[in-house]
């Protein structure tokens, strides 16, 4: 199913691109949360005619970008943005946002496929986000990510919280995957286990008597003695 995305979805695409997605996860969750509308060949066509327009806005010859590295590099770009005690921010800043904020800022239009962001921003700190302006043009975006109503700490407590939030990542990784380990071991003990064919019980051998009849059924030969039709013990008729 073809949708609109109106957000950039981490994974999915950014803002306005048209992406194909599975019915399901299109209705329970892009849909609804109005982070996508259906692409109709309408919308798609009005889309399509906007990106041009941006594209056109954007710099056209290598001396042209290379104008605009200047500009670009100067002041940074400033996000204030809801975050928790350790700096995690409640939400991400995205390609999208600082494409937008580029041109809030400076005016100037940047192809935000063209930054080199791999994952969206998603603690406070500085950032450095170059972006391709044009063949072998590159301009370094200086982002910087306060929280919300606050200002950044020192740049070595920046550091010292993320280098401790990546301890604590590590361990939990470590531990989630020796117990990983250890569940599949317990699997493989099972496995084995069932594999392993029963005993089968050797039947019984057949009681030979000293005369090599096998002893049998009463009245049939091999059967017991005192049991057996004795020809001599019948009665006269």
């Amino acid at each position: 199913m073809e949708v609109i995305l109106r957000q950039d979805v981490e994974k999915v695409g950014l803002r306005g691109e048209v992406v194909d997605v599975a019915p399901g996860f299109a209705r329970n969750y892009l849909l609804p949360r109005k982070l996508a509308e259906t692409a109709t060949p309408a919308k798609v066509a009005e889309l399509r005619k906007h990106e041009g327009k941006r594209a056109r806005q954007e710099a056209q010859s290598f001396e042209q970008a290379q104008e605009l590295v200047a500009r670009l590099e100067g002041p940074e770009l400033r996000f204030d943005v809801r975050a928790g005690e350790t700096g995690t921010l409640f939400g991400s800043v995205t390609a999208t946002d600082i494409t937008d904020k580029v041109w809030d800022t400076h005016r100037i239009r940047v192809d935000r496929r063209k930054l080199e962001l791999s994952d969206s921003i998603k603690r406070i700190g500085r950032y450095d986000v170059p972006v391709e302006l044009f063949a072998d043009v590159t301009a370094t975006l200086r982002v910087a990510v306060h929280p919300e109503g606050g200002e950044l700490p020192p740049q070595e407590e920046l550091d010292a919280i993320a280098a401790e939030e990546a301890r604590v990542e590590a361990e939990a990784q470590a531990q989630a995957e020796a117990e990983h380990a250890q569940a599949e071991a317990v699997i493989e003990e099972i496995v084995a286990e069932e594999d392993v064919e029963p005993e089968v019980e050797a039947e019984p051998e057949p009681l030979v008597r000293d005369s090599g009849q096998v002893e049998g059924a009463p009245g049939e030969p091999g059967g017991s003695p005192g049991e057996r039709a004795d020809p001599e013990s019948q009665p006269e008729a």
